[in-house]
């Protein structure tokens, strides 16, 4: 789901809550079906049932609930639930005493404040002390942090990267090095001398990409080398463009302003530190701008889906993606709708002195405060998300949080590295609108008004909404 789509539901739940708040390790075990309804019902044991929406972690849910069942000498019942209010499903499950009241459930981490002031997230009693800097990126733990608390478990994570065609990548690199001369003239020790490339170190090539924002893997390392690989490259019969993506949704333009667009500090909770309105967001908006005039995409005739299509198709060189696009072209591959290599790398910076930093989504594990049985839901929560955190990737396509699982790809770990260094969805729900200020913003940028009056009036307008409170 767009991010525009899940935040607009967001802010429905907040609208009808407002009035109804309530004041071991061991070896794992993958049955390949869990036991029936009928035997879960009639058991004595010790019961939880655990919420989600997701129906890619139908499979992973059901294997772990079995797996720690058999475990501990329990009952793990999870729930799919069919529901874009899961929130507000909760608070009143949790109120009704005909209702069955789930112990724990999986949620975004931008809603956490509004489960934690409502009494249905609590702080977590984190067993075997798992979740720390050990175990996890710093961006997992900031996105599970409220009120200096963790009030949750990190589970999985979506960010975004950008995706290349390899073979165009190693088509530019080819015509980059018939472009250099044989022989090129260097001074040594005063004179001049002349030299062949190979004799160069490292070759005259890959100096000439390395100061034009180019690595010497022919992966642009700045905007402008973005650019300039557009402006370099001979594009064979087929391809459309170097780069296209959803200039429409945040999601995917955020990495733009993301190192110094700062919203509520390193936990996304703090009304007192904003600071969004600063030279460096400025000046990387203006590069931005500076794509449009480049690559001319216009917002309502693109989205996420045509801009996959395209590169599958084999249009485009670059495009920036999330986490499930990896799946998405192996599966094209091996049914012959993607018959190209292709690769995945950190997003490039937007200068060599102005950093970039995307936006992440961490899906995690909440304890209701409202369970009856809070140590069994920490136990099975802390299972759920680190101890089977291998075995995640396989059943369901979610890259896990945890550290503590097998990266089994290098494309893996380009998006756990990636993650590292993405900034997390703020909490406050004072702002819940920013996201669709900042594509008004965004989009007004892309079609040429000045930056600068821009960025302040988006400053003036959190203030406004955060005094309001």
């Amino acid at each position: 789901m767009h991010l525009k789509n899940r935040l607009l539901s967001i802010l429905l739940v907040v609208l009808m809550l407002g009035g109804t708040w309530l004041g071991g390790s061991g070896a794992i075990r993958w049955p390949e079906e869990p036991e029936s309804q009928e035997n879960v019902w009639t058991s004595k044991k010790e019961t939880i049932y655990v919420w989600y929406v997701d129906e890619k972690l139908e499979n992973y849910m059901n294997s772990v609930a079995v797996s720690f069942g058999e475990q501990e000498g329990v009952r793990v019942i999870p729930v799919l639930k069919f529901t874009s209010t899961l929130l507000e499903d909760i608070n009143e499950a949790t109120m009704d005493p005909e209702k069955q009241t789930p112990d724990a459930y999986v949620i975004n981490n931008d809603v956490l404040e509004k489960a934690y002031l409502a009494g249905l997230a609590t702080e977590i009693q984190n067993p075997s002390g798992l979740v720390n800097e050990a175990w996890y990126p710093r961006t997992a733990l900031n996105a599970v942090t409220c009120n200096n608390k963790l009030v949750a478990y990190p589970f999985y994570f979506d960010t975004c990267v950008l995706i290349y065609n390899k073979d165009y990548v190693d088509l530019w690199i080819r015509q980059q090095a018939e472009r250099v001369p044989d022989t090129f003239a260097v001074e040594v020790d005063g004179e001049e001398q002349t030299v062949t490339a190979s004799e160069e170190e490292g070759g005259i090539a890959a100096q000439l990409m390395t100061e034009e924002g180019i690595g010497e893997d022919g992966l642009p390392y700045t905007v402008g080398g973005i650019l300039q690989f557009a402006n370099s490259f001979d594009a064979p019969e087929g391809v459309d463009g170097v780069m296209m993506w959803d200039v429409a949704d945040i999601f995917y333009n955020y990495w733009i302003v993301g190192a110094y667009f700062n919203v509520g500090g390193p936990c996304g909770d703090d009304k007192n530190d904003i600071n969004v309105f600063n030279d460096e967001t400025v000046e990387c908006l203006e590069v931005y701008q500076t794509l449009n005039q480049f690559f001319y995409i216009e917002a309502g005739t693109m989205n996420y889906e045509l801009a996959m299509q395209d590169f599958m198709e084999g249009k485009m060189v670059f495009t920036i993606g999330t986490t499930d696009s990896v799946q998405r072209l192996e599966e094209a591959r091996q049914d012959g709708r993607f018959p190209f290599n292709y690769g995945i790398a950190k997003l490039p910076d937007i200068t060599g002195s102005l950093k970039s930093s995307p936006l992440s989504v961490t899906d995690a594990v909440v304890v209701n405060g409202f369970s009856s049985h809070k140590d069994l839901a920490n136990r099975f929560a802390a299972y759920a998300t680190h101890m089977c955190a291998p075995e995640l990737y396989a059943r369901s396509g979610k890259i896990p949080a945890s550290l503590a699982a097998n990266r089994g790809t290098d494309m893996q770990s380009v998006f756990i590295d990636q993650y590292a260094e993405s900034i997390s969805l703020p909490k406050m729900m004072e702002i819940g609108n920013l996201w669709l200020q900042l594509e008004a913003l965004f989009a007004k940028v892309w079609n040429g008004e000045r930056v600068e009056p821009l960025v302040r009036e988006l400053e003036e307008q959190i203030a406004t909404q955060l005094r309001a409170d």
